[in-house]
């Protein structure tokens, strides 16, 4: 009797022949009901070698070499077999349109279309394992574990999806987390790019505005809100009374109507500053009768489309003129939390300005621009304690 083994191709104690290979990802050990002579042996070799090509021409027919076995059943051939992952994909992404906001959709697309069609797209349903993910991302040795996870997001509601519709059995990204990175000594943890204009830079790019586009930008300083929630603003959100304005709506880039937040916290009442106010003050003449948008675009007359527009319109031949190193729009609101932080606001009131889900977020982000000590600190809880203990009748400051 031989006892040679071969490449996943072993003899087994009871007389029979083992042959050890992979399919979707899933280790197959199967038995043949011959007895391991050395004949038998170089038949098994061949059989491991004719399964392997099958599996990787997508030909394989598990039932149909193993009907006995439990996994013929998981592995019964599916309409997955037969469909592409680009297939897939563009027609899950058309279906999805309907069900997600107008960002969310265009962040999918994205996704799908430069990542996900272009790496995996040429793989069936049921080919996809996690092997072919983690091969990816070794050829993105730079790329993070949160972009990955961000990238993988539409496939892995995608595949649910299948599952649910019957085209594969299971979802190979279900239940996996990617690991994070550990941080090598010396080498500082991604942050937000926070770079926010000193009062003289601010004033330096106002000086170079007019009109419309000066009251944008101004209230924009002295507001904090999102380039978004800016664009999406109408004149019934004001509350002239309270000295607020609601913000409970966002208008990005290409969609066509407004969205609500994307969590709770950003849906606030944002107290006005008084430039904030002059900035509508200024702004009434140009859009307050109409009674829709606050702001518009001095080219239209139209409500701004997004983000670009302003940059190229009004942000961008500010920045030159004013001779201001250049940062993006978006700095405007950074530049709006580290003004009320320095200025000794607590962080926790800059917090429900912002619109951030956690005040620890506010004061990680802007720590650098909380100060670390104040002349007062403490002196009016020492105030209260000594008025409250004369009030007791004790002689405060004596033995």
């Amino acid at each position: 009797m031989a006892t040679k083994s071969d490449g996943g191709v072993r003899p087994t104690p009871n007389s029979t022949i083992e042959i050890d290979f992979y399919y979707r990802g899933v280790r197959c050990r199967e038995r043949i009901k011959l007895e391991p002579t050395e004949k038998n042996l170089k038949y098994a070799i061949r059989l491991k070698g004719r399964i392997e090509d099958e599996i990787a021409k997508n030909e394989f027919d598990y039932g149909k070499h193993f009907p006995d076995s439990n996994k013929a059943k998981l592995f019964a051939r599916m309409p997955g077999d037969k469909i592409t992952i680009e297939a897939y994909l563009s027609n899950w992404l058309a279906m999805e349109r309907q069900n997600v906001k107008h960002s969310t959709f265009r962040g999918y697309s994205h996704t799908v279309r430069c990542h996900l069609i272009r790496n995996f797209g040429h793989l069936c349903l049921t080919e996809l394992t996690r092997r072919h993910v983690k091969e990816w991302m070794l050829t993105r040795p730079n790329i993070t574990p949160k972009t990955v996870g961000n990238i993988l997001s539409p496939l892995r509601i995608a595949l649910d999806d299948a599952v649910m519709d019957e085209f594969i059995d299971h979802n190979p990204l279900a239940g996996w987390k990617i690991k994070r990175r550990r941080q090598h000594s010396g080498v500082n943890k991604r942050r937000i790019k926070i770079d926010p204009f000193s009062s003289e830079e601010r004033e330096a790019v106002l000086a170079r505005l007019e009109g419309q586009a000066y009251n944008l930008i101004l209230f924009a300083f002295w507001t904090g809100l999102r380039t978004s929630e800016l664009i999406a603003l109408d004149w019934a959100d004001i509350d002239w009374l309270r000295g607020t304005v609601r913000v409970s709506r966002a208008l990005t880039q290409g969609s066509k109507e407004p969205e609500e937040p994307k969590t709770e916290a950003g849906m606030r009442d944002v107290k006005l500053l008084p430039p904030a106010l002059d900035a509508l003050k200024g702004q009434k003449v140009y859009t307050f009768l109409k009674g829709e948008e606050v702001f518009q675009n001095p080219n239209s007359s139209k409500r701004w489309k997004g983000d670009q527009d302003i940059r190229r319109i009004a942000w961008l031949p500010a920045i030159r003129r004013s001779g201001v190193r250049y940062r993006n729009p978006y700095q405007t609101r950074h530049t709006y939390a580290s003004m009320m932080l320095m200025a000794g606001e607590h962080v926790m009131w800059v917090s429900k300005q912002m619109g951030h889900t956690d005040w620890a977020f506010t004061a990680r982000t802007y720590s650098r621009w909380i100060p670390d000590d104040a002349p007062e600190a403490g002196n009016k809880a020492v105030r209260l304690w000594a008025a409250n203990r004369s009030q007791d009748g004790v002689n405060f400051g004596q033995a």
